[in-house]
């Protein structure tokens, strides 16, 4: 049996050392890819062509869940397995909403990890049991199955803009970044604060950290 190529994409180097560590004792595994943030682990995907991505999902310039719909867009045979400390409803079905075939709790269990990259590769969802019980809820209290997020009324351009405004990136830097004009980036920006009703950068910002789109000091990812 071919071995299964997997992406690590995650900010904490010492967590990203322990997965690494913990994927190294998984027979029939290969790691052939690290990234720090979302857009390497995009790029890693289009490179490497990898069975699965294991992402996190607070990471600067481009979170994981934005990185997820853009791998299922630009490398779709490959998989993505969330591996994250977020145990909110909202962030569960944005991920799945994404493309995620999985989401999975960063405190669960090695055996549990080995279940999921397993259940993933047979073609099957894997939900931690964390965080299952949460869309179960959602059903029985008849919540919309899309959960209704603040951020779905954004392309993902401008989810993607919106967390580089909110992390401190100038025009410059995002036009650079993104490879496209600053004068578009100024009307994106534009677009986000008529659309969300938000006049200043501030509220951009404040905007972005209460929808989950950075955590304050990208912690806790």
């Amino acid at each position: 049996m071919n071995p299964i190529r997997v992406v690590l994409a995650d900010d904490h180097t010492l967590v990203l050392a322990g997965i690494r560590s913990l994927l190294e004792g998984f027979e029939g595994v290969t790691i052939v890819g690290e990234a720090h943030n979302g857009r390497e682990a995009v790029a890693l995907a289009k490179e490497k062509a990898p069975n699965l991505v294991l992402m996190d999902i607070s990471m600067k310039e481009l979170n994981g869940i934005e990185a997820t719909a853009q791998i299922r867009a630009e490398a779709p045979a490959t998989r993505v397995l969330i591996l994250s400390m977020h145990t909110t409803e909202d962030f569960v079905r944005r991920a799945l909403k994404a493309g995620a075939s999985g989401y999975l709790v960063k405190d669960s269990a090695p055996l549990e990890l080995r279940m999921a990259i397993d259940a993933i590769m047979r073609g099957e969802k894997y939900i931690s049991s964390r965080v299952s019980g949460l869309l179960v809820s959602g059903v029985v209290d008849g919540r919309p199955a899309d959960g209704g997020s603040a951020l779905d009324g954004l392309t993902p351009r401008q989810r993607e803009i919106l967390q580089m405004i909110a992390e401190g990136k100038s025009t410059k830097e995002i036009a650079y970044a993104l490879e496209i004009s600053a004068k578009t980036v100024e009307t994106h920006r534009a677009t986000l604060m008529e659309r969300l009703g938000i006049r200043d950068i501030a509220g951009l910002t404040v905007f972005a950290i209460k929808n989950g789109l950075i955590d304050i000091g990208n912690s806790g990812s």
